[in-house]
């Protein structure tokens, strides 16, 4: 089943985007890659999501952006984690960890 994509649950796009920027800034296609590689091509993230995802959280102050050059040289927006966004960032890790934990209890329980 190593084909099988794997919907996202409400709220974790935000996360996966925050953790993805954790290591520098990047434009949308390079977001929805490294998701999908940290993810062993499991998690597909589409752009219908991710670019009201980015709005959003740049709106919340989460991430900001600037126009650059992308490796093709072409205009592209790169966006960068904010002080804000890396707290927010750890706050999620802490509650996904906690809510992961939980969820395995319930599903190894006899």
């Amino acid at each position: 089943m190593k084909n099988s994509k794997v919907e996202l649950l409400q709220g974790t796009l935000d996360m996966l985007i925050l953790k993805s920027l954790a290591t520098g800034s990047m434009h949308g296609y390079d977001i929805v890659t490294r998701i999908h590689q940290m993810s062993d091509d499991v998690l597909m993230v589409q752009e219908g999501s991710l670019y009201p995802a980015l709005h959003r959280m740049e709106e919340r102050g989460l991430i900001e952006s600037e126009w650059g050059l992308s490796e093709n040289n072409r205009r592209a927006k790169y966006y960068k984690l904010t002080k804000s966004g890396r707290k927010q960032l750890e706050n999620e890790a802490t509650d996904w960890a906690r809510l992961s934990t939980a969820i395995s209890k319930v599903m190894q329980a006899t």
